[in-house]
């Protein structure tokens, strides 16, 4: 009896052993993808803005929430982050002088969204506020910290405007597009002042409103023809391209003076 007892209870801890991998098995967490067509883009003079193409994929998604369309995807094309000085003119005896003016660091030249569907669509505030995504969340951080509240502020509202006006930041609605259950296609507007440097193309997935996963690429954007030489020179000799620029200046004057002197 003893040993009939102990062979079923072997039985039974040995099926326990057998099911508990299964049972504690998860279902494989969703995972995003992007992928450039090139990592380097080059602009002339005459560029005048351009769409740029990225291609993504999702990685484990579930079928059902795929057909439902509750899977979104945000991308942004993130320029190099250099430090901006925001100045407010002011009229003073009937002239406009610049009065106040604030500084913020690290602040990226160029902004560009694509988005599945609007932004108020796609999730709470509170979350784009935490991943810092969108124009209108970016932190802006102020050299001097020890201004008043509302005048960083108001200065970074203006900081916002300036780039949005000239297109550096952009928001396109609709803008990502999916191909299939797991894969999507993105476009982003170049502006015609892009800046050269290294961009940076980020992907967020978000799934029934709540952030997933995070997927980035680089982009380099630089200058080609005779502007990438006269800029390559301009760096690489600044000192002897300065000198060029002065005597260039000086003989354009001295040949203007005795082209259109009166005798």
């Amino acid at each position: 009896m003893a040993a009939l007892r102990a062979f079923a209870a072997a039985v039974s801890l040995s099926m326990l052993f057998a099911l508990t991998p299964a049972m504690s098995q998860t279902p494989p967490v969703e995972s995003i993808q992007i992928g450039l067509s090139t990592d380097a883009i080059s602009i002339t003079a005459g560029f005048s803005g351009a769409d740029l193409t990225i291609f993504g994929s999702l990685e484990n998604p579930d079928p059902l929430i795929a057909r439902q369309g509750r899977y979104d995807v945000i991308v942004v094309l993130e320029g190099p982050p250099r430090p901006v000085v925001v100045r407010r003119k002011d009229r003073v005896l009937g002239v406009w002088i610049n009065l106040e003016s604030e500084t913020f660091e690290n602040v990226p030249v160029s902004y560009s969204v694509a988005t599945t569907r609007p932004l108020q669509d796609i999730a709470e505030p509170s979350k784009y506020k935490q991943l810092s995504l969108g124009a209108k969340n970016l932190y802006m951080k102020p050299a001097d910290e020890t201004d008043s509240p509302a005048t960083i502020e108001e200065f970074t509202a203006a900081l916002r405007d300036r780039k949005a006006a000239t297109g550096l930041y952009s928001e396109n609605v609709g803008g990502v597009q999916f191909l299939s259950q797991n894969l999507f296609r993105a476009t982003v507007r170049l502006a015609p002042n892009v800046p050269v440097g290294t961009h940076k193309a980020r992907a967020f997935l978000f799934k029934s409103g709540m952030f997933v996963k995070e997927s980035s690429a680089q982009l380099e954007i630089r200058k080609s023809g005779f502007e990438q030489s006269i800029f390559r020179v301009a760096h690489d000799y600044s000192f002897l391209y300065g000198v060029f620029a002065v005597s260039l200046a000086m003989l354009t004057g001295w040949l203007g003076r005795l082209i259109f002197r009166k005798d």
